[in-house]
């Protein structure tokens, strides 16, 4: 089976953030997002499938409003796509009593109440997927940054790899699930693996290695096509990107700017490596499984595993170094000072923590996490 790759020109981007709505008074999700994303598109036709490319769509589930970018040069050009997307959004929501919620899972709400989309696809997913699939009550960050040549691809996604727990640690944003403190800082991370296709991704050698093994999966009937491929890192061929799919929702956009930012550098500086000729390092994959583990309970203060000869260090640690490294980098790319907020993340206080002490400062009222939440996204920009 061949697969086209599009080249992309080098670090571009395109960003997805999964935000959810929920009733103003209540707190609960809304099964209200088609109402909004016609009402939306209505009086902003450029931002749906009239225009260049749709800036506002639906997803799995009726309470999911996706906000995505056209390509873009740099974060802060992503950013205000987000922003003047989000405001449209607010247009529509507000005089309805609907609120932005932005976050990894919803701490209250009840995954049975909450029905799919009515789309042929999202019925194949849970016809498969069963009681696993209902549970998809999930919403996340995704980052496309071009490639400029195929055979980068593959080693790309190895390095983000390397650098999944520090992501997925930066991010986690979801400690609740149907009222419950489940112990994780990354509930999300846990349901979402559940389906057959997603997960962390497989190591290839080589480009030919990754197109057999998708026509295994469409010989087999797994899937129908590569979209359906829903791995936590991924290669997008019709986009010409790397798809990072690690990050629970950011509560605000400053922290999808800082995760973009590094998403970004990242993906660039292995890029540079490749250009020079050198290699990315590939650590087996039960140190993915664990790392990803590790980082889904513990968030920030994780110890993971460095590399395939065991070595281990704090998380924190170990970001600290490379945010240094990537500082010229990010000043090069436009984003040093997207880049310098992940500090701000990891010496604040990450959406887990600040969820578990807002519940707990107001007598184990998950609603308060709501609001709070709601006015997060809101305000800080």
């Amino acid at each position: 089976m061949h697969i086209d790759f599009e080249i992309s020109d080098n670090s571009t981007l395109g960003v997805e953030w999964e935000v959810a709505l929920v009733d103003r008074d209540s707190g609960e999700l809304a099964q209200r997002a088609q109402e909004v994303l016609e009402a939306v598109v209505s009086e902003y036709p450029e931002l749906g499938e009239e225009g260049d490319h749709p800036q506002v769509t639906g997803e799995f589930l009726q309470n999911t409003v996706e906000m995505v970018t056209g390509v873009c040069q740099n974060v802060p050009e992503a950013l205000e796509h987000l922003s003047q997307t989000q405001d449209r959004i607010r247009e529509v929501t507000d005089p309805r009593g609907l609120e932005i919620f932005a976050a990894g899972t919803h701490p209250f709400s009840d995954w049975a109440d909450q029905p799919v989309v009515d789309a042929e696809r999202y019925y194949k997913v849970l016809d498969r997927a069963q009681y696993w699939g209902r549970q998809m009550v999930i919403f996340g960050l995704h980052v496309h940054v071009g490639v400029d040549h195929r055979d980068k691809a593959l080693p790309v996604l190895d390095g983000l790899m390397n650098y999944y727990p520090h992501l997925l640690a930066l991010s986690a944003n979801s400690p609740y699930w149907c009222g419950h403190d489940t112990g994780y800082a990354s509930q999300r991370a846990q349901l979402f693996q559940q389906l057959s296709t997603a997960g962390l991704p497989f190591h290839f050698d080589s480009w030919d290695e990754y197109e057999a093994y998708v026509a295994d999966l469409i010989a087999t009937d797994v899937i129908e096509e590569t979209s359906e491929n829903r791995w936590d890192i991924r290669p997008v061929p019709r986009f010409g990107t790397v798809e990072m799919r690690v990050c629970d929702g950011p509560s605000n956009l400053r922290e999808v700017g800082a995760l973009t930012a590094l998403t970004q550098c990242l993906v660039e500086s292995f890029s540079r490596t490749l250009d020079e000729g050198g290699s990315i390092p590939v650590m087996p994959p039960w140190h993915h499984q664990e790392n990803k583990w590790r980082a889904a309970r513990y968030g920030l203060d994780a110890v993971v595993i460095k590399d395939a000869q065991n070595h281990q260090t704090p998380l924190t640690e170990d970001l600290t170094d490379v945010l240094n490294r990537l500082e010229p980098l990010a000043a090069e790319l436009g984003c040093a000072q997207e880049l310098a907020y992940v500090e701000t993340m990891m010496s604040g206080e990450a959406g887990y923590l600040r969820q578990r002490r807002i519940a707990q400062e107001n007598g184990g009222d998950l609603r308060a996490v709501v609001r709070d939440i709601v006015a997060q996204n809101r305000e800080i920009r």
